[in-house]
């Protein structure tokens, strides 16, 4: 569950455990593409342009991110591991339809070796009748 993990990684990270958070995991590109992406998200490193601005907020800029912060990284956490389901759902896929066309391919060779023996065998059949019928003249 990614809210519960969030949760355990924000209590370790704020109890001093550990010094950072990384993700690792699959970043779906493309149905044929996925990326293993690493990514931080604690401690949150604050963007050079947001960092020379100043805002006026009506809380307390702590207490609003006591309280975002914990969403925030839920939606991380959460964010991938959708991308890492649909990079699998991708993958499998991909695998599966050249499992198909894998089995499509042997199909026809063995339908062409399956026709090659069965015209042998009536090759070899029609020349043993007429093989016969010249031994009876």
């Amino acid at each position: 569950d990614a809210e519960r993990l969030a949760r355990k990684l924000i209590e370790r990270f704020t109890a001093g455990e550990v010094d950072s958070v990384y993700l690792i995991y699959n970043e779906f590109k493309s149905v044929l593409s996925q990326k293993v992406t690493l990514k931080k998200i604690l401690p949150i490193a604050m963007p050079a342009a947001a960092a020379a601005r100043e805002y006026i907020f009506e809380q307390p800029p702590m207490q609003m991110l006591e309280k975002l912060l914990p969403d925030f990284i839920v939606l991380q956490v959460l964010e991938a591991f959708l991308e890492s389901a649909a990079a699998e759902q991708a993958a499998r896929m991909t695998a599966m339809d050249a499992a198909t066309t894998n089995a499509g391919e042997m199909i026809e060779k063995l339908t062409l070796y399956m026709n090659r023996v069965r015209q042998a065998s009536i090759t070899r059949e029609i020349i043993e009748v007429v093989s016969g019928a010249s031994a009876l003249e």
